[in-house]
Protein backbone atom coordinates (compact mmCIF):
# COMPACT_ATOMS: atom_id res chain seq x y z
CA UNK A 1 0.00 0.00 0.00
CA UNK A 2 0.82 3.51 -0.52
CA UNK A 3 2.01 3.23 -3.75
CA UNK A 4 1.85 5.85 -6.56
CA UNK A 5 -0.12 3.15 -8.92
CA UNK A 6 -3.05 0.96 -7.25
CA UNK A 7 -2.20 -2.91 -8.03
CA UNK A 8 -5.54 -4.09 -8.71
CA UNK A 9 -6.03 -7.92 -8.86
CA UNK A 10 -8.16 -8.51 -11.56
CA UNK A 11 -9.91 -12.27 -10.76
CA UNK A 12 -11.58 -13.82 -13.90
CA UNK A 13 -12.95 -17.64 -15.34
CA UNK A 14 -14.30 -19.62 -12.29
CA UNK A 15 -15.89 -22.95 -11.74
CA UNK A 16 -18.85 -21.80 -13.50
CA UNK A 17 -21.43 -22.14 -16.33
CA UNK A 18 -20.37 -18.83 -17.05
CA UNK A 19 -17.03 -19.27 -17.26
CA UNK A 20 -16.30 -18.10 -20.80
CA UNK A 21 -18.78 -14.88 -20.10
CA UNK A 22 -16.30 -14.27 -17.47
CA UNK A 23 -13.42 -14.43 -19.69
CA UNK A 24 -14.76 -11.80 -22.16
CA UNK A 25 -15.48 -9.16 -19.36
CA UNK A 26 -12.03 -9.84 -18.17
CA UNK A 27 -10.54 -9.14 -21.32
CA UNK A 28 -12.70 -5.94 -22.05
CA UNK A 29 -11.42 -4.81 -19.00
CA UNK A 30 -7.70 -5.00 -19.16
CA UNK A 31 -7.89 -3.44 -22.03
CA UNK A 32 -10.04 0.10 -20.45
CA UNK A 33 -7.57 0.15 -17.51
CA UNK A 34 -4.88 3.48 -17.34
CA UNK A 35 -2.19 1.94 -16.56
CA UNK A 36 -0.09 4.79 -15.44
CA UNK A 37 -3.08 4.50 -12.52
CA UNK A 38 -3.21 1.20 -12.27
CA UNK A 39 -1.00 -1.72 -12.08
CA UNK A 40 -3.03 -5.39 -12.95
CA UNK A 41 -2.25 -8.56 -11.70
CA UNK A 42 -3.98 -11.57 -13.30
CA UNK A 43 -5.63 -14.13 -11.81
CA UNK A 44 -7.64 -17.01 -13.58
CA UNK A 45 -9.52 -19.20 -11.93
CA UNK A 46 -9.89 -22.78 -14.49
CA UNK A 47 -13.16 -24.60 -14.96
CA UNK A 48 -12.05 -26.89 -12.24
CA UNK A 49 -11.51 -24.27 -9.48
CA UNK A 50 -7.46 -24.65 -9.54
CA UNK A 51 -5.92 -20.82 -9.80
CA UNK A 52 -3.33 -19.39 -11.71
CA UNK A 53 -1.74 -15.85 -11.03
CA UNK A 54 0.57 -14.00 -13.87
CA UNK A 55 2.76 -11.38 -12.85
CA UNK A 56 1.75 -7.51 -12.99
CA UNK A 57 0.55 -6.68 -16.61
CA UNK A 58 2.03 -3.70 -18.44
CA UNK A 59 -0.21 -3.54 -20.92
CA UNK A 60 -4.00 -4.96 -22.10
CA UNK A 61 -4.44 -8.82 -22.91
CA UNK A 62 -5.04 -9.04 -26.59
CA UNK A 63 -6.90 -12.21 -26.84
CA UNK A 64 -8.24 -14.76 -25.10
CA UNK A 65 -5.90 -17.45 -24.80
CA UNK A 66 -3.46 -15.46 -22.96
CA UNK A 67 -6.18 -14.65 -20.38
CA UNK A 68 -5.27 -18.57 -19.01
CA UNK A 69 -1.55 -17.53 -18.40
CA UNK A 70 1.37 -19.11 -19.01
CA UNK A 71 2.14 -22.74 -18.03
CA UNK A 72 4.97 -20.99 -15.10
CA UNK A 73 2.30 -18.90 -13.70
CA UNK A 74 2.14 -19.27 -10.16
CA UNK A 75 -0.72 -21.74 -8.88
CA UNK A 76 -3.33 -21.81 -6.07
CA UNK A 77 -0.82 -21.70 -3.42
CA UNK A 78 0.75 -18.72 -4.88
CA UNK A 79 -2.54 -17.00 -5.37
CA UNK A 80 -3.76 -17.42 -1.93
CA UNK A 81 -0.43 -16.22 -0.81
CA UNK A 82 -0.87 -12.77 -2.82
CA UNK A 83 -4.45 -12.49 -1.57
CA UNK A 84 -3.58 -13.04 2.22
CA UNK A 85 -0.57 -11.05 1.98
CA UNK A 86 -1.88 -8.62 4.44
CA UNK A 87 -1.98 -11.02 7.09
CA UNK A 88 0.84 -12.93 6.55
CA UNK A 89 2.82 -9.81 6.53
CA UNK A 90 0.59 -6.55 7.56
CA UNK A 91 1.34 -5.17 4.30
CA UNK A 92 -0.81 -5.97 1.21
CA UNK A 93 0.58 -6.77 -2.09
CA UNK A 94 -2.95 -6.29 -4.08
CA UNK A 95 -4.69 -2.80 -2.98
CA UNK A 96 -8.25 -3.82 -4.22
CA UNK A 97 -9.49 -7.16 -5.69
CA UNK A 98 -11.73 -7.09 -8.80
CA UNK A 99 -13.36 -10.00 -9.48
CA UNK A 100 -15.07 -10.50 -12.93
CA UNK A 101 -16.92 -13.97 -11.99
CA UNK A 102 -20.24 -14.47 -13.15
CA UNK A 103 -22.28 -17.06 -11.65
CA UNK A 104 -21.63 -19.75 -9.28
CA UNK A 105 -18.66 -19.62 -6.96
CA UNK A 106 -17.68 -15.97 -7.66
CA UNK A 107 -21.35 -14.13 -8.13
CA UNK A 108 -22.53 -15.83 -5.19
CA UNK A 109 -20.87 -14.51 -2.32
CA UNK A 110 -18.39 -17.34 -1.82
CA UNK A 111 -15.31 -15.26 -3.22
CA UNK A 112 -16.59 -12.35 -1.50
CA UNK A 113 -16.22 -14.13 2.00
CA UNK A 114 -12.34 -15.38 0.88
CA UNK A 115 -11.95 -11.56 0.26
CA UNK A 116 -13.15 -10.63 3.64
CA UNK A 117 -11.51 -12.96 5.65
CA UNK A 118 -8.17 -11.68 3.79
CA UNK A 119 -9.04 -8.24 5.04
CA UNK A 120 -8.82 -7.52 1.41
CA UNK A 121 -10.88 -4.49 -0.52
CA UNK A 122 -12.73 -5.69 -3.36
CA UNK A 123 -15.39 -4.27 -5.40
CA UNK A 124 -19.27 -4.81 -5.68
CA UNK A 125 -21.38 -6.45 -3.57
CA UNK A 126 -20.69 -7.93 -0.39
CA UNK A 127 -21.27 -11.69 0.83
CA UNK A 128 -24.96 -11.60 2.02
CA UNK A 129 -26.23 -9.33 -1.10
CA UNK A 130 -23.82 -11.64 -3.67
CA UNK A 131 -25.41 -14.61 -2.40
CA UNK A 132 -29.21 -13.32 -2.26
CA UNK A 133 -28.71 -11.71 -5.64
CA UNK A 134 -27.42 -15.77 -6.80
CA UNK A 135 -30.44 -17.37 -5.11
CA UNK A 136 -33.45 -16.16 -7.31
CA UNK A 137 -36.04 -17.64 -4.35
CA UNK A 138 -34.00 -15.68 -1.23
CA UNK A 139 -34.49 -12.77 -3.21
CA UNK A 140 -37.79 -12.73 -4.11
CA UNK A 141 -38.81 -13.35 -0.83
CA UNK A 142 -37.20 -10.06 0.17
CA UNK A 143 -38.70 -8.36 -3.02
CA UNK A 144 -41.74 -8.98 -1.50
CA UNK A 145 -40.91 -7.79 2.04
CA UNK A 146 -39.75 -4.35 0.31
CA UNK A 147 -43.53 -4.41 -1.55
CA UNK A 148 -41.86 -4.63 -4.90
CA UNK A 149 -44.63 -6.30 -7.33
CA UNK A 150 -43.36 -9.37 -9.17
CA UNK A 151 -44.52 -12.24 -11.07
CA UNK A 152 -46.32 -15.55 -9.22
CA UNK A 153 -43.46 -18.56 -8.65
CA UNK A 154 -42.72 -21.92 -7.13
CA UNK A 155 -40.02 -23.29 -6.17
CA UNK A 156 -38.67 -26.76 -5.21
CA UNK A 157 -35.51 -28.83 -4.42
CA UNK A 158 -34.35 -31.93 -6.45
CA UNK A 159 -35.46 -33.73 -3.65
CA UNK A 160 -38.75 -32.73 -3.50
CA UNK A 161 -39.26 -33.08 -7.09
CA UNK A 162 -38.18 -36.72 -6.64
CA UNK A 163 -40.85 -37.52 -4.01
CA UNK A 164 -43.75 -34.71 -4.86
CA UNK A 165 -43.21 -34.01 -8.83
CA UNK A 166 -46.96 -35.05 -9.23
CA UNK A 167 -48.13 -32.60 -6.71
CA UNK A 168 -45.70 -30.20 -7.86
CA UNK A 169 -47.04 -30.30 -11.30
CA UNK A 170 -50.89 -29.62 -10.26
CA UNK A 171 -49.59 -26.97 -7.96
CA UNK A 172 -47.85 -24.91 -10.94
CA UNK A 173 -50.72 -25.76 -13.21
CA UNK A 174 -52.99 -24.35 -11.02
CA UNK A 175 -51.54 -21.15 -9.59
CA UNK A 176 -49.42 -20.33 -12.74
CA UNK A 177 -50.41 -21.98 -15.84
CA UNK A 178 -49.04 -22.39 -19.17
CA UNK A 179 -46.36 -21.05 -20.51
CA UNK A 180 -44.22 -20.79 -17.47
CA UNK A 181 -40.46 -20.29 -17.25
CA UNK A 182 -38.19 -22.71 -15.57
CA UNK A 183 -35.14 -21.94 -14.09
CA UNK A 184 -32.18 -22.96 -11.89
CA UNK A 185 -32.76 -20.86 -8.70
CA UNK A 186 -28.34 -19.90 -8.45
CA UNK A 187 -27.52 -19.16 -11.88
CA UNK A 188 -27.06 -16.49 -14.49
CA UNK A 189 -26.53 -15.24 -17.42
CA UNK A 190 -29.66 -17.27 -18.73
CA UNK A 191 -28.00 -21.01 -18.76
CA UNK A 192 -30.77 -23.54 -18.39
CA UNK A 193 -33.73 -21.50 -18.45
CA UNK A 194 -36.59 -23.09 -20.80
CA UNK A 195 -39.67 -22.19 -21.78
CA UNK A 196 -42.50 -25.17 -21.14
CA UNK A 197 -45.89 -25.08 -22.83
CA UNK A 198 -47.18 -28.54 -22.12
CA UNK A 199 -46.27 -30.82 -18.83
CA UNK A 200 -44.05 -32.56 -21.21
CA UNK A 201 -42.14 -29.71 -21.40
CA UNK A 202 -42.56 -29.26 -18.03
CA UNK A 203 -41.18 -32.16 -16.86
CA UNK A 204 -38.28 -32.07 -19.37
CA UNK A 205 -37.29 -28.33 -18.33
CA UNK A 206 -37.09 -29.00 -14.97
CA UNK A 207 -34.73 -31.90 -15.37
CA UNK A 208 -33.12 -29.56 -17.56
CA UNK A 209 -32.61 -26.78 -14.88
CA UNK A 210 -31.63 -30.01 -12.38
CA UNK A 211 -28.26 -29.77 -14.24
CA UNK A 212 -27.16 -26.43 -12.89
CA UNK A 213 -28.72 -26.33 -9.62
CA UNK A 214 -30.02 -28.16 -6.65
CA UNK A 215 -33.38 -25.46 -6.68
CA UNK A 216 -35.32 -24.95 -9.10
CA UNK A 217 -38.00 -21.92 -9.89
CA UNK A 218 -40.87 -22.00 -11.85
CA UNK A 219 -42.38 -18.22 -12.87
CA UNK A 220 -45.74 -17.51 -14.58
CA UNK A 221 -45.66 -15.95 -17.80
CA UNK A 222 -45.94 -11.87 -18.47
CA UNK A 223 -46.51 -10.46 -21.89
CA UNK A 224 -44.28 -7.40 -20.95
CA UNK A 225 -41.16 -5.54 -21.82
CA UNK A 226 -38.12 -5.95 -20.38
CA UNK A 227 -36.13 -2.85 -19.24
CA UNK A 228 -33.19 -2.89 -17.21
CA UNK A 229 -31.57 -0.21 -15.25
CA UNK A 230 -27.95 0.12 -13.92
CA UNK A 231 -27.60 0.98 -10.23
CA UNK A 232 -24.06 2.55 -8.85
CA UNK A 233 -23.15 3.41 -5.24
CA UNK A 234 -23.31 2.43 -1.84
CA UNK A 235 -25.46 4.71 0.67
CA UNK A 236 -26.33 6.30 -1.61
CA UNK A 237 -26.76 4.30 -5.10
CA UNK A 238 -28.13 5.97 -8.37
CA UNK A 239 -29.98 4.77 -11.15
CA UNK A 240 -28.87 4.98 -14.39
CA UNK A 241 -31.59 5.90 -17.39
CA UNK A 242 -33.07 2.63 -18.22
CA UNK A 243 -32.46 0.41 -21.50
CA UNK A 244 -34.72 -2.15 -23.06
CA UNK A 245 -34.16 -5.88 -24.35
CA UNK A 246 -35.87 -6.80 -27.66
CA UNK A 247 -34.96 -10.43 -27.96
CA UNK A 248 -34.15 -12.68 -31.11
CA UNK A 249 -35.97 -15.60 -29.79
CA UNK A 250 -39.13 -15.96 -27.85
CA UNK A 251 -37.11 -15.04 -24.58
CA UNK A 252 -33.46 -14.19 -23.48
CA UNK A 253 -32.07 -16.94 -23.82
CA UNK A 254 -28.48 -17.92 -23.70
CA UNK A 255 -28.32 -18.23 -27.25
CA UNK A 256 -30.20 -14.99 -27.81
CA UNK A 257 -27.82 -13.39 -25.21
CA UNK A 258 -24.65 -14.44 -26.11
CA UNK A 259 -24.77 -16.29 -29.06
CA UNK A 260 -26.63 -14.99 -32.59
CA UNK A 261 -26.19 -11.23 -32.46
CA UNK A 262 -29.37 -10.24 -33.48
CA UNK A 263 -31.15 -9.32 -30.12
CA UNK A 264 -31.24 -5.48 -29.76
CA UNK A 265 -30.06 -3.23 -26.38
CA UNK A 266 -32.36 -0.08 -27.09
CA UNK A 267 -30.38 2.38 -24.88
CA UNK A 268 -31.77 4.59 -23.73
CA UNK A 269 -35.60 2.71 -23.50
CA UNK A 270 -38.78 4.46 -25.53
CA UNK A 271 -40.41 5.14 -21.98
CA UNK A 272 -42.68 8.72 -20.93
CA UNK A 273 -39.89 10.62 -18.64
CA UNK A 274 -42.63 9.66 -15.46
CA UNK A 275 -42.41 5.76 -15.84
CA UNK A 276 -38.65 6.32 -16.90
CA UNK A 277 -38.18 7.83 -13.38
CA UNK A 278 -40.52 5.37 -11.57
CA UNK A 279 -38.31 2.20 -12.63
CA UNK A 280 -35.23 3.97 -12.13
CA UNK A 281 -36.80 5.18 -8.05
CA UNK A 282 -37.99 0.88 -8.00
CA UNK A 283 -34.33 0.13 -9.55
CA UNK A 284 -32.73 2.04 -5.82
CA UNK A 285 -35.19 0.10 -3.73
CA UNK A 286 -34.24 -3.07 -5.48
CA UNK A 287 -30.71 -2.28 -4.86
CA UNK A 288 -31.37 -1.20 -0.67
CA UNK A 289 -34.00 -4.52 -0.19
CA UNK A 290 -30.94 -7.14 -1.22
CA UNK A 291 -28.50 -4.85 1.31
CA UNK A 292 -26.59 -4.30 -2.21
CA UNK A 293 -23.07 -2.23 -2.78
CA UNK A 294 -20.94 -1.01 -5.76
CA UNK A 295 -23.51 -2.31 -8.59
CA UNK A 296 -26.05 -3.81 -9.67
CA UNK A 297 -28.22 -4.38 -13.01
CA UNK A 298 -32.09 -4.53 -11.89
CA UNK A 299 -34.15 -5.86 -14.82
CA UNK A 300 -38.36 -5.41 -14.85
CA UNK A 301 -41.55 -6.22 -16.68
CA UNK A 302 -43.22 -3.80 -17.64
CA UNK A 303 -46.65 -5.09 -18.77
CA UNK A 304 -48.01 -4.49 -22.30
CA UNK A 305 -51.30 -4.53 -20.77
CA UNK A 306 -51.28 -1.50 -18.71
CA UNK A 307 -47.90 -0.24 -17.88
CA UNK A 308 -47.23 -1.96 -14.56
CA UNK A 309 -44.36 -2.57 -13.66
CA UNK A 310 -42.68 -5.63 -11.79
CA UNK A 311 -39.32 -6.38 -10.47
CA UNK A 312 -37.93 -9.25 -12.35
CA UNK A 313 -33.83 -9.80 -10.42
CA UNK A 314 -30.99 -8.45 -9.83
CA UNK A 315 -27.63 -9.03 -11.10
CA UNK A 316 -25.18 -8.03 -8.66
CA UNK A 317 -21.74 -8.47 -11.34
CA UNK A 318 -23.34 -8.08 -14.74
CA UNK A 319 -21.70 -8.66 -17.74
CA UNK A 320 -19.14 -5.75 -18.24
CA UNK A 321 -17.90 -5.60 -21.96
CA UNK A 322 -18.30 -2.13 -22.94
CA UNK A 323 -21.33 -3.50 -25.35
CA UNK A 324 -22.86 -4.69 -22.33
CA UNK A 325 -26.18 -3.29 -20.98
CA UNK A 326 -24.76 -2.21 -17.41
CA UNK A 327 -21.91 0.14 -19.18
CA UNK A 328 -24.15 0.76 -22.07
CA UNK A 329 -26.42 2.16 -19.56
CA UNK A 330 -24.39 4.39 -17.87
CA UNK A 331 -22.44 5.60 -20.75
CA UNK A 332 -25.59 7.08 -22.31
CA UNK A 333 -26.18 8.65 -18.65
CA UNK A 334 -22.89 10.16 -18.91
CA UNK A 335 -20.55 8.11 -17.37
CA UNK A 336 -17.86 6.67 -19.62
CA UNK A 337 -16.36 3.06 -19.13
CA UNK A 338 -13.23 3.71 -18.04
CA UNK A 339 -14.72 6.33 -15.43
CA UNK A 340 -17.04 3.43 -14.34
CA UNK A 341 -13.98 1.07 -13.62
CA UNK A 342 -12.37 3.68 -11.60
CA UNK A 343 -15.79 4.57 -9.65
CA UNK A 344 -16.03 1.11 -9.02
CA UNK A 345 -13.06 0.69 -7.75
CA UNK A 346 -13.27 3.92 -5.22
CA UNK A 347 -16.72 1.98 -4.07
CA UNK A 348 -14.82 -0.90 -3.07
CA UNK A 349 -11.97 1.02 -1.15
CA UNK A 350 -14.81 3.33 0.32
CA UNK A 351 -16.81 0.47 1.54
CA UNK A 352 -13.70 -1.24 3.21
CA UNK A 353 -12.59 1.85 4.23
CA UNK A 354 -16.20 2.00 6.31
CA UNK A 355 -15.88 -1.33 7.58
CA UNK A 356 -11.98 -1.08 9.35
CA UNK A 357 -14.05 1.37 12.10
CA UNK A 358 -16.56 -1.43 13.23
CA UNK A 359 -15.34 -2.99 16.53
CA UNK A 360 -15.21 -6.87 16.51
CA UNK A 361 -14.41 -6.98 20.97
CA UNK A 362 -17.23 -6.69 23.47
CA UNK A 363 -14.97 -4.91 25.40
CA UNK A 364 -15.77 -7.21 28.32
CA UNK A 365 -13.06 -9.22 29.98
Amino acid sequence: MGQDKLTVGLIYGGKSGEHEVSLQTALAVSQAFDYAKYNLLPFYIDKSGKWKVGSKLSGPFTELAQLKLADDAGDTAAAMSLLFSKLATGESKIDVAFPLLHGTNGEDGTIQGLFEMADLPYVGAGVLASAVGMDKVTMKKLFADAGLAQCKYSYFTATEWERSSHALIQEIEENLGYPCFVKPANLGSSVGISKARTREELVASVALAFRYDIKVIVEEFVDAREVEVGVLGNNEPLASVPGEIVSSGEYYDYQAKYLDGKSQMLVPAQLDSELADRIGELAVKAFKAVACSGLCRADFFVLKSDQTVWINEVNTMPGFTPFSMYPLLWRETGVAYEVLLDRLIELGLERHAARQNLEFESGVN
